[in-house]
């Protein structure tokens, strides 16, 4: 593809601005996370109170994102999605406070994490169904791409010009940013032409709120098994497959020996990975369930060589198509959650989504440290990217049957190509050499029979009328006008369609299919070659006893 298409989403107006306040908003989120890491772990030494900070944060996903996302079904967002930039902007600038007074202490660094995680909760689903009606149908795979690597663009800057702020006059200023950094996306949302928007098969979904909530987005969920398939394997390969967070830090703690400075690399490789995954995805032209298929396949691959890598460097030439893929995943698992359902039930599928991504992060960051803590890195990464190779090919052969066995045939098709090439080549090659001309190749004329001799073929001869040479009166032989004329001698392969009482369809060259029908017939090989045509005499190289199957 062209890198215009890489870049398709941003040909429409309304995701041009919301991309770039997207991209000032996640600078400033990150920023705000590495400096409440650091608050909390300069304030108490521990990683583990430094881990409970992020859990807060994660934990009320878990259980309001499902409000969130009857909210987005159920009523307008703009309004909604202000108020919410509102209170993170407050809540950032809290934390601002706190840092540079001390008061509170911790504890109020838990409650506005807390509330920060609420209030994402929320947000999330309705941002989703709202952004994805900035682009049409067509080129929402794309801005999903872009939006991951907006996400990636904006974590790795983020990140960096935070350890670069932090250690130069503290956390303040970080939580400061980003505090403004939601002005840009107030900004953005009153700056968007409500009319430029595409709402999708359902316009006045917004208006006409569906029934039943939180309940008849569960019951419709049951009722579409392509998604919950695709929503399973997320969970699988987000929870054994992706948490490299800990695999990473593991295994440069352990057989890696490359300590903090090698986990610091590791994880710049990855988010460059994730980078290199974003571009792939807004490349391709279509997010189908071969690419979730085919990524999960290659990550969990990867996964067991990475357990394997004998050092550092190897390690990360590893880990850079892993982190791909993994954007790969979750942007194709994404797209298909909102392509693949009515548009009154996007935001409970969003929901339904986030709160996927936060379970197999939360069952699976521990469950990976305790088998790398008690079996040790490098089985852990063999043994989870076995577990998800199996599991992501139950999960194809899942949606090849659910889709109509469409994968099947696709595959039959491909592996038929090769077979089916040299029968080709061979009858293109005859076609060539015969050419037969639309009433057939006739050697009666005397110019044919000039062209064509073929010495003791046993062609009829051509009769007295037809040479010119009239029959001497009572030489014995019948009057020419008494004779029926001869049938004319046809080339071997030539097609007699054209001649008198010629059988349609004799003498044609067969199609590939029954050639090699001819060739693998069993059953008639002791009477191949003994039959001889009735145009030519010549012995037919496919010729089959009355009633072969393949004649």
């Amino acid at each position: 593809m062209a890198l215009g298409a890489t870049f398709a989403a941003l040909r429409h107006r309304n995701y041009r601005i919301w991309a770039a306040a997207g991209f000032v908003s996640v600078i400033g989120t990150w920023m705000q996370v590495l400096g409440v890491n650091w608050f909390v772990l300069a304030e108490t030494g521990s990683a583990t109170t430094m881990g409970f900070t992020v859990l807060l944060q994660a934990l009320p996903t878990l259980v309001l994102s499902v409000w969130g996302g009857a909210l987005a079904d159920r009523v307008p967002a703009k309004p909604l999605l202000i108020a919410a930039q509102a209170a993170h902007a407050l809540l950032a600038a809290g934390l601002a406070v706190v840092a540079v007074t001390g008061a509170g202490g911790l504890p109020a660094i838990y409650v506005i994490s807390l509330a920060t995680g609420a209030v994402s909760a929320i947000e999330g689903p309705v941002m989703g169904r709202w952004a994805s009606t900035l682009v049409d149908r067509e080129s929402l795979g794309n801005a999903l791409a872009l939006g991951s690597l907006t996400n990636s663009a904006g974590r790795i800057l983020g990140m960096s010009l935070g350890a670069v702020v932090v250690a130069a006059v503290g956390p303040a200023l970080l939580f400061a940013a980003n505090a403004a950094s939601f002005v840009a996306v107030v900004v953005a949302l009153f700056a968007v032409r409500e009319g430029e928007r595409h709402a999708g098969a359902t316009a006045t979904a917004e208006a006409a709120p569906a029934d039943g909530g939180i309940r008849a987005g569960f019951r419709y969920l049951l009722g579409q098994p392509v998604v919950l398939v695709a929503l399973a394997l997320s969970f699988v390969l987000g929870s054994l497959g992706r948490n490299y967070q800990v695999t990473m830090a593991a295994m440069s703690d352990g057989p890696l020996h490359g300590g903090a400075s090698g986990y610091g690399f590791l994880s710049t490789v990855f988010a460059v990975g994730t980078v290199l995954g974003a571009l792939f995805a807004a490349r391709r032209a279509e997010l189908g369930y071969a690419v979730l298929v085919g990524a999960g396949l290659l990550a969990s691959g990867l996964q067991v060589v990475a357990g394997l890598a004998p050092g550092t460097l190897s390690f990360a030439a590893v880990i850079l198509p892993v982190a791909a893929a993994a954007v790969v995943i979750d942007t194709t698992v994404g797209a298909r959650a909102q392509l693949d359902t009515d548009y009154a039930m996007r935001g409970r599928v969003l929901a339904a989504l986030a709160v996927t991504g936060s379970v197999s992060a939360a069952v699976g960051a521990p469950l990976l440290g305790w088998l790398a803590e008690h079996a040790g890195p490098r089985q852990t990464l063999v043994l989870a990217g076995t577990v998800t190779a199996v599991a992501t090919a139950a999960a194809g052969v899942a949606l090849d049957r659910l889709r109509e066995r469409k994968l099947a045939h696709r595959l039959t098709r491909v592996l038929a190509v090769p077979a089916a090439r040299p029968v080709r080549r061979a009858a293109a090659t005859a076609a060539r050499v015969v050419r037969p001309a639309g009433a057939g190749l006739v050697a009666a004329t005397t110019g044919a029979a000039r062209v064509v001799r073929p010495a003791g073929a046993g062609l009829i001869a051509a009769t007295a009328t037809a040479a010119g040479v009239a029959r001497p009166a009572g030489s014995g032989l019948v009057p020419a006008t008494a004779v029926a004329p001869p049938r004319p001698a046809v080339l071997a392969g030539a097609s007699p369609v054209a001649l008198p009482g010629a059988r349609r369809g004799a003498g044609r060259l067969r199609s590939s299919r029954a050639a090699r029908g001819a060739q693998d017939c069993a059953g008639c090989a002791p009477h191949r070659g003994r039959r001889r045509s009735r145009w030519t005499g010549l012995r037919s190289p496919f010729a089959h006893r009355d009633g072969c199957p393949a004649a």
